[in-house]
């Protein structure tokens, strides 16, 4: 037994110079678990074997240079360091570099967010935005110096050189480039003129498309108001991006196709429309005209007093039966008011007397009947020619 009493600081300071003096250049290959992106920008995580496990740390700044995001169960080959944090006595890999232990373990990643993201809806065909026609000004993404962003050009200028392009240049694979995507999609959705996106590269390996399937471009694409075309790698390779955009294009020279119309077939289509609205303009004219020749050469044309006379005969048909009708009512009224003025006369007073017929009137009535005269009270008589007074 040595007779140095340690204190704990020493034993600690002791294994810390000896772990990391032996074990500062390791290539470790294990899965990921309990991985967490810290706010602070560095990653902490498990790696673990079938029987062991040993905590890991990649701090940031280091972790840029990775491509891809780290997923629990994914297999990864690493290198690092073994490092002794004192002041818990434990001991951990410090990462400097990370990769998947094979194409494999990326299709495995690809197949979980696929289905992560499917299940939330962003694939769902109500959320997709229709591509405009005749967009004015069409916003980029991808990389300046890539020959797919020259071969856009290229294209769009035989086809359509009125379209305006606005890029926003990125990187499209390697560490960051999946952030860069994404912040080149949120500044196109800031501008108010942008009427389409394409979002794309050239072909290249799986790591080389890689950074169209994280996560954070996925959202971005999602959340883009402005209607985004995919145009990722060759017509073969399907990304995350692909599945989330509002149309998918097989390549970055086919969504140019998509998004613009081939001028050429539009100057045809002008063309057929002038020569089909002249010759409707012509049959038009046509038919009107002979509508109008018919018209003048019709019957009522040709003969319009006969017409006219017509009419007339038909306006005195109908005033001869108002007439007519008319004529027939006075003369009923008139018969009946004479029959009534006959049956008045004959009871006219004047003409009674006239018959030699004579009214006998005793206080101030008629004496009808012999019995009720009176003959001691004054008699009046009338007479056509005057009035007798009798005393009684």
């Amino acid at each position: 037994m040595s007779d140095k009493i340690l204190t704990i600081t020493e034993i600690t300071s002791q294994i810390k110079f000896t772990l990391e003096e032996k074990f500062d250049d390791l290539v470790l290959i294990g899965e990921i678990s309990n991985f967490k992106a810290h706010v602070s920008g560095h990653w902490y995580f498990t790696l673990k074997d079938s029987t062991a496990q040993i905590s890991a740390t990649m701090w940031r700044g280091v972790n840029n240079y990775v491509y891809f995001t780290p997923q629990d169960g994914m297999k990864v080959i690493v290198t690092g360091k073994v490092s002794v944090y004192a002041p818990r006595g434990s001991y951990q890999i410090d990462v400097r570099s990370m990769k998947p232990a094979g194409v494999g373990e990326l299709q495995a990643a690809f197949e979980k967010l696929k289905q992560k993201l499917s299940s939330e809806g962003l694939f769902d065909e109500k959320y997709k935005k229709g591509i405009p026609q005749l967009p004015a000004k069409i916003g980029i993404v991808t990389s300046r110096d890539g020959a797919a962003f020259q071969d856009m050009k290229s294209i769009a200028q035989r086809r359509f050189p009125l379209t305006e392009f606005v890029l926003a240049s990125c990187k499209v694979q390697g560490d960051g480039a999946a952030n860069e995507i994404a912040n080149a999609i949120n500044d196109l959705n800031k501008l108010d003129d942008i009427d389409l996106i394409i979002v794309g590269r050239g072909g290249g390996s799986l790591e080389d498309l890689w950074a169209f399937n994280e996560e954070v471009v996925a959202r971005a694409i999602f959340k883009s108001d402005i209607p985004i075309i995919s145009a990722v790698g060759h017509e073969i390779d399907f990304t995350i991006s692909d599945f989330v955009a509002d149309l998918r294009a097989p390549t970055p020279s086919a969504a140019i196709e998509l998004a613009t119309p081939d001028m050429q077939n539009l100057m045809d289509w002008l063309s057929n429309l002038s020569d089909n609205f002249y010759q409707n303009l012509v049959d038009k004219l046509s038919d009107n005209f002979s509508n109008l020749r018919q018209l003048i050469f019709s019957y009522g044309f040709r003969r319009p007093l006969d017409n006219l006379n017509t009419k007339s005969q038909q306006l005195d048909n109908l005033l001869y039966r108002v007439e007519n009708n008319c004529e027939s009512k006075l003369k009923f009224h008139k018969s009946s008011l004479e029959l009534i003025w006959a049956r008045l006369e004959s009871h006219n007073i004047e003409k009674v007397l006239q018959k030699g017929f004579a009214l006998i009137q005793q206080n101030g009535r008629f004496v009808k009947r012999k019995e009720v005269l009176d003959s001691n009270s004054e008699i009046k008589i009338k007479f056509i020619d005057g009035d007798v007074i009798i005393n009684g």
